[in-house]
């Protein structure tokens, strides 16, 4: 039997943030059968990614979140870990 990975399914909110000459990439996604939560997701130039640990009801409530971070903590906070993942 063959294992295969879940189909996702992403935002069209996902995509591409410049802000002060840095690019991130945001991405917002959920299993198409299962779980009806959105996981948020930010990974930098180098690879390195942000994941939150909390699930959103929406997209928007995602992207809120992330443009909160953004707007509070700056773009270099999704910086400032080499490559891997934390968690928010």
């Amino acid at each position: 039997m063959l294992n295969e990975d879940p189909e996702i399914e992403e935002s069209p909110l996902s995509g591409i943030v410049t802000r002060d000459g840095v690019s991130i990439h945001v991405e917002i996604y959920r299993l198409v059968e299962g779980d009806e939560s959105w996981t948020l997701e930010v990974v930098n130039y180098e690879g390195g990614s942000t994941v939150w640990e909390d699930r959103f009801a929406t997209d928007k409530e995602a992207y809120a979140e992330f443009y909160r971070v953004l707007e509070t903590d700056g773009i270099e906070s999704f910086l400032e870990d080499q490559p891997g993942s934390r968690n928010h």
